[in-house]
């Protein structure tokens, strides 16, 4: 990822590591402020494992469909 991008959370500011989805994003996350409406929203090292807590449960069940 390039160095240039920041985290797309409003107030944020830090470095993006990750690019996700805005959709999802939205959906798992809904109460963070996103600066615009991109497709893909970029996520500091902290909102990224943010989602990842939220998002745990379904890519468990993910990885078990593939069993």
């Amino acid at each position: 990822m390039p160095t240039d991008e920041v985290c797309g959370v409003q107030g944020c500011g830090k470095e993006a590591k990750r690019s996700l989805s805005t959709k999802k994003v939205k959906e798992v996350l809904p109460e963070l402020k996103l600066i615009g409406e991109p497709r893909r929203v970029h996520l500091c090292r902290d909102h990224y494992k943010q989602f990842r807590k939220k998002t745990k449960q379904e890519r468990e069940l993910d990885r078990a469909a593939w069993q």
